[in-house]
Protein backbone atom coordinates (compact mmCIF):
# COMPACT_ATOMS: atom_id res chain seq x y z
CA UNK A 1 0.00 0.00 0.00
CA UNK A 2 0.95 3.31 -0.64
CA UNK A 3 -0.45 6.28 1.83
CA UNK A 4 -0.07 9.72 0.82
CA UNK A 5 0.29 12.51 3.74
CA UNK A 6 -1.24 15.54 3.72
CA UNK A 7 -3.74 15.47 1.02
CA UNK A 8 -6.45 18.09 1.70
CA UNK A 9 -3.84 20.50 1.01
CA UNK A 10 -2.77 21.31 -2.23
CA UNK A 11 0.61 19.38 -2.89
CA UNK A 12 -0.34 16.20 -1.39
CA UNK A 13 -3.53 16.54 -2.69
CA UNK A 14 -2.00 16.27 -6.12
CA UNK A 15 -0.12 13.69 -5.43
CA UNK A 16 -2.91 11.19 -4.12
CA UNK A 17 -4.89 12.49 -6.65
CA UNK A 18 -2.15 11.37 -9.94
CA UNK A 19 -1.22 7.94 -7.99
CA UNK A 20 -5.29 6.79 -7.71
CA UNK A 21 -5.35 7.47 -11.31
CA UNK A 22 -1.98 4.82 -11.69
CA UNK A 23 -3.43 1.33 -12.61
CA UNK A 24 -2.31 -1.80 -10.55
CA UNK A 25 -1.63 0.34 -7.10
CA UNK A 26 -3.06 0.41 -3.71
CA UNK A 27 -3.19 4.11 -2.88
CA UNK A 28 -4.72 5.50 0.09
CA UNK A 29 -5.03 9.27 1.40
CA UNK A 30 -4.10 10.46 4.78
CA UNK A 31 -4.75 13.64 6.32
CA UNK A 32 -5.71 15.28 9.58
CA UNK A 33 -9.37 15.92 8.28
CA UNK A 34 -9.36 12.69 5.48
CA UNK A 35 -11.87 11.84 3.62
CA UNK A 36 -14.81 8.95 3.60
CA UNK A 37 -12.10 6.52 2.10
CA UNK A 38 -8.83 7.87 4.10
CA UNK A 39 -7.02 7.80 7.17
CA UNK A 40 -6.81 10.13 10.27
CA UNK A 41 -2.87 11.30 10.34
CA UNK A 42 -2.76 13.79 12.15
CA UNK A 43 1.12 15.36 12.53
CA UNK A 44 0.21 16.89 15.93
CA UNK A 45 -1.63 13.47 17.40
CA UNK A 46 1.08 10.82 17.24
CA UNK A 47 -1.35 8.61 18.57
CA UNK A 48 -2.89 8.70 14.97
CA UNK A 49 0.03 8.07 13.18
CA UNK A 50 0.48 3.96 14.84
CA UNK A 51 -3.07 3.00 13.08
CA UNK A 52 -2.62 5.37 10.17
CA UNK A 53 0.69 4.06 8.93
CA UNK A 54 -0.40 0.45 9.94
CA UNK A 55 0.48 -2.06 6.86
CA UNK A 56 1.82 0.90 4.92
CA UNK A 57 4.48 -0.16 2.71
CA UNK A 58 5.56 3.48 0.91
CA UNK A 59 5.03 6.45 2.87
CA UNK A 60 4.48 9.60 0.62
CA UNK A 61 5.66 12.17 3.72
CA UNK A 62 4.84 15.60 2.68
CA UNK A 63 6.25 17.77 4.51
CA UNK A 64 4.55 19.96 7.48
CA UNK A 65 7.52 22.60 7.16
CA UNK A 66 5.34 25.86 7.20
CA UNK A 67 5.14 26.74 10.88
CA UNK A 68 7.79 27.33 13.96
CA UNK A 69 10.69 25.13 14.04
CA UNK A 70 10.01 23.07 17.36
CA UNK A 71 6.70 22.13 16.18
CA UNK A 72 7.64 20.97 12.50
CA UNK A 73 10.33 19.18 14.52
CA UNK A 74 8.30 17.45 16.96
CA UNK A 75 5.96 16.41 13.87
CA UNK A 76 8.40 15.23 11.78
CA UNK A 77 10.17 13.13 14.47
CA UNK A 78 7.00 11.52 14.72
CA UNK A 79 6.39 10.65 11.73
CA UNK A 80 10.11 8.69 11.26
CA UNK A 81 9.29 7.26 14.84
CA UNK A 82 6.11 5.63 14.00
CA UNK A 83 7.14 4.94 9.96
CA UNK A 84 9.85 2.74 11.63
CA UNK A 85 7.56 1.08 14.40
CA UNK A 86 5.04 0.41 11.72
CA UNK A 87 7.39 -1.55 9.44
CA UNK A 88 7.05 1.01 6.78
CA UNK A 89 9.64 -0.43 3.94
CA UNK A 90 10.01 2.84 2.15
CA UNK A 91 9.17 6.90 2.83
CA UNK A 92 9.83 9.46 0.14
CA UNK A 93 10.07 13.13 1.63
CA UNK A 94 8.81 16.56 0.24
CA UNK A 95 12.13 18.57 1.21
CA UNK A 96 13.52 21.78 0.24
CA UNK A 97 15.72 22.12 -3.05
CA UNK A 98 19.32 23.54 -2.60
CA UNK A 99 18.68 27.10 -3.48
CA UNK A 100 16.65 27.63 -0.37
CA UNK A 101 19.51 26.75 1.80
CA UNK A 102 20.26 29.97 3.70
CA UNK A 103 16.45 30.15 4.38
CA UNK A 104 15.07 30.07 7.66
CA UNK A 105 13.43 27.15 5.75
CA UNK A 106 16.10 24.91 5.56
CA UNK A 107 17.11 23.85 8.88
CA UNK A 108 14.01 21.66 9.71
CA UNK A 109 14.26 20.53 6.13
CA UNK A 110 18.14 19.11 6.71
CA UNK A 111 17.23 17.83 10.26
CA UNK A 112 14.36 15.74 8.77
CA UNK A 113 16.88 14.77 6.33
CA UNK A 114 19.15 13.70 8.91
CA UNK A 115 16.37 11.37 11.30
CA UNK A 116 15.30 9.90 7.45
CA UNK A 117 18.96 8.89 6.37
CA UNK A 118 19.20 6.85 10.35
CA UNK A 119 16.20 5.57 9.95
CA UNK A 120 15.40 1.40 8.98
CA UNK A 121 13.42 1.63 5.87
CA UNK A 122 14.51 3.07 2.64
CA UNK A 123 14.57 6.89 1.84
CA UNK A 124 14.07 9.45 -1.22
CA UNK A 125 14.23 12.32 -0.85
CA UNK A 126 12.76 15.16 -3.33
CA UNK A 127 14.27 18.36 -2.49
CA UNK A 128 11.19 20.80 -4.22
CA UNK A 129 11.94 24.08 -5.53
CA UNK A 130 9.92 27.06 -4.60
CA UNK A 131 6.34 27.14 -5.81
CA UNK A 132 5.75 29.77 -8.71
CA UNK A 133 2.45 30.25 -7.23
CA UNK A 134 4.63 31.65 -3.72
CA UNK A 135 6.30 34.35 -6.00
CA UNK A 136 2.97 35.02 -7.07
CA UNK A 137 1.84 35.63 -3.41
CA UNK A 138 4.70 37.40 -2.19
CA UNK A 139 3.97 39.90 -5.26
CA UNK A 140 0.24 40.45 -4.39
CA UNK A 141 1.37 41.01 -0.98
CA UNK A 142 2.43 44.35 -2.32
CA UNK A 143 0.46 47.18 -4.18
CA UNK A 144 -0.01 47.03 -7.51
CA UNK A 145 -2.06 50.09 -7.76
CA UNK A 146 -1.10 53.49 -9.25
CA UNK A 147 0.66 51.88 -11.87
CA UNK A 148 3.36 50.07 -10.14
CA UNK A 149 4.16 46.95 -8.34
CA UNK A 150 6.24 47.13 -5.14
CA UNK A 151 7.95 44.16 -3.34
CA UNK A 152 11.22 43.75 -1.05
CA UNK A 153 12.86 41.46 -3.78
CA UNK A 154 15.14 44.28 -5.00
CA UNK A 155 16.88 43.19 -8.21
CA UNK A 156 16.90 39.62 -7.65
CA UNK A 157 15.67 36.83 -9.68
CA UNK A 158 13.69 33.46 -7.72
CA UNK A 159 13.44 29.58 -9.59
CA UNK A 160 10.68 28.43 -9.36
CA UNK A 161 8.45 25.73 -10.61
CA UNK A 162 4.94 24.84 -10.96
CA UNK A 163 3.55 22.87 -7.95
CA UNK A 164 2.25 20.54 -10.54
CA UNK A 165 4.86 19.38 -11.57
CA UNK A 166 6.40 18.45 -8.10
CA UNK A 167 3.22 16.47 -7.95
CA UNK A 168 4.02 14.60 -10.92
CA UNK A 169 7.73 13.75 -9.83
CA UNK A 170 6.42 12.54 -6.57
CA UNK A 171 3.67 10.38 -8.28
CA UNK A 172 6.14 8.56 -10.97
CA UNK A 173 8.66 8.03 -8.20
CA UNK A 174 6.19 6.59 -6.05
CA UNK A 175 4.54 4.48 -8.53
CA UNK A 176 8.17 2.80 -9.55
CA UNK A 177 8.85 2.41 -5.77
CA UNK A 178 5.62 0.71 -5.32
CA UNK A 179 5.98 -1.56 -8.17
CA UNK A 180 9.52 -2.35 -7.33
CA UNK A 181 9.01 -3.75 -3.91
CA UNK A 182 5.43 -5.82 -5.50
CA UNK A 183 8.22 -7.42 -7.88
CA UNK A 184 10.43 -8.21 -4.12
CA UNK A 185 13.24 -6.34 -5.08
CA UNK A 186 14.92 -2.87 -3.89
CA UNK A 187 13.78 0.63 -5.84
CA UNK A 188 16.38 2.36 -7.84
CA UNK A 189 15.03 5.35 -6.00
CA UNK A 190 16.10 4.33 -2.64
CA UNK A 191 19.05 6.40 -1.26
CA UNK A 192 18.33 9.23 -3.55
CA UNK A 193 18.07 12.75 -3.30
CA UNK A 194 16.40 14.82 -6.27
CA UNK A 195 17.12 18.09 -6.55
CA UNK A 196 13.40 19.50 -8.40
CA UNK A 197 14.53 23.16 -9.02
CA UNK A 198 12.75 25.06 -11.49
CA UNK A 199 14.39 26.08 -14.94
CA UNK A 200 13.02 29.80 -15.03
CA UNK A 201 13.76 32.40 -12.62
CA UNK A 202 11.67 35.91 -12.44
CA UNK A 203 12.20 38.51 -10.15
CA UNK A 204 10.29 41.94 -9.65
CA UNK A 205 10.41 43.37 -13.18
CA UNK A 206 9.12 40.12 -14.29
CA UNK A 207 6.17 40.07 -12.10
CA UNK A 208 5.16 43.80 -13.06
CA UNK A 209 5.50 43.15 -16.69
CA UNK A 210 2.68 40.04 -16.28
CA UNK A 211 1.03 42.77 -14.46
CA UNK A 212 1.55 45.08 -16.95
CA UNK A 213 2.32 47.70 -14.16
CA UNK A 214 6.20 49.27 -13.47
CA UNK A 215 8.09 47.88 -10.14
CA UNK A 216 9.38 49.45 -7.33
CA UNK A 217 11.17 48.07 -5.51
CA UNK A 218 10.84 48.64 -1.13
CA UNK A 219 12.60 47.52 1.64
CA UNK A 220 13.00 44.46 4.46
CA UNK A 221 10.70 46.89 7.11
CA UNK A 222 8.11 47.84 4.82
CA UNK A 223 7.91 44.65 4.05
CA UNK A 224 7.88 43.30 7.83
CA UNK A 225 5.26 46.41 8.18
CA UNK A 226 2.78 44.96 5.08
CA UNK A 227 2.95 41.51 7.32
CA UNK A 228 1.75 43.13 10.61
CA UNK A 229 -0.98 40.89 12.10
CA UNK A 230 0.31 37.55 10.25
CA UNK A 231 1.52 34.85 12.38
CA UNK A 232 5.09 35.03 13.67
CA UNK A 233 6.52 32.39 11.99
CA UNK A 234 4.88 33.73 8.48
CA UNK A 235 6.21 36.59 8.94
CA UNK A 236 10.18 35.04 9.92
CA UNK A 237 10.03 33.43 6.73
CA UNK A 238 8.49 35.24 4.46
CA UNK A 239 11.19 37.58 4.97
CA UNK A 240 14.16 35.42 5.46
CA UNK A 241 12.43 34.79 1.51
CA UNK A 242 12.86 37.69 0.40
CA UNK A 243 16.22 38.52 2.05
CA UNK A 244 17.67 35.85 0.22
CA UNK A 245 15.85 36.78 -3.11
CA UNK A 246 17.15 40.03 -3.27
CA UNK A 247 20.25 39.18 -2.01
CA UNK A 248 20.05 36.84 -5.33
CA UNK A 249 21.02 33.43 -3.86
CA UNK A 250 17.57 31.93 -4.65
CA UNK A 251 18.75 30.89 -8.16
CA UNK A 252 18.97 27.55 -8.94
CA UNK A 253 21.94 25.40 -9.90
CA UNK A 254 21.60 21.46 -11.54
CA UNK A 255 18.13 20.36 -11.65
CA UNK A 256 16.99 16.87 -11.92
CA UNK A 257 13.29 17.84 -12.79
CA UNK A 258 13.27 18.23 -16.61
CA UNK A 259 14.98 14.30 -16.59
CA UNK A 260 11.64 12.91 -14.24
CA UNK A 261 9.06 14.62 -16.16
CA UNK A 262 7.54 12.79 -19.01
CA UNK A 263 7.03 16.25 -21.09
CA UNK A 264 8.60 19.85 -20.49
CA UNK A 265 7.82 21.89 -17.35
CA UNK A 266 4.54 23.83 -17.30
CA UNK A 267 5.30 27.37 -18.15
CA UNK A 268 5.72 29.41 -14.71
CA UNK A 269 4.71 32.77 -16.28
CA UNK A 270 1.42 31.75 -17.88
CA UNK A 271 1.27 29.93 -13.87
CA UNK A 272 1.55 33.56 -12.34
CA UNK A 273 -0.24 35.55 -14.99
CA UNK A 274 -3.63 33.37 -13.84
CA UNK A 275 -2.67 33.46 -10.08
CA UNK A 276 -2.63 37.15 -10.49
CA UNK A 277 -6.09 37.23 -12.71
CA UNK A 278 -7.66 35.59 -9.81
CA UNK A 279 -5.76 36.94 -6.95
CA UNK A 280 -5.40 33.46 -5.23
CA UNK A 281 -2.61 33.06 -2.42
CA UNK A 282 -0.38 30.56 -1.47
CA UNK A 283 0.92 31.11 2.30
CA UNK A 284 2.87 27.75 1.98
CA UNK A 285 6.18 27.97 -0.06
CA UNK A 286 6.55 24.34 -0.30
Amino acid sequence: MILVTGTSGALGGLIHAGLSAVDGLDVTAASSRPGPAGRRVDFDDPRTLATGFAGVDVLVFVSAGFAEDDVVLARHGAVVDAAAAAGVRHVIYTSLAGSGEHTTLALAHRWTEARLAAAPFAVTVLRNGFYAELLAGLALAGAAGGGELTAALGTGRVSVVARADLADVAVRVAAEVGRDLDAGGRSAHAGRTYELEGVAALGGDDLAGLLSVGYRPVTLADARAALAGAPAYQVTHTLSLLANAAAGVLLAGDTDLTALLAAPPRPVRDLIATVFATGTRTPEPI
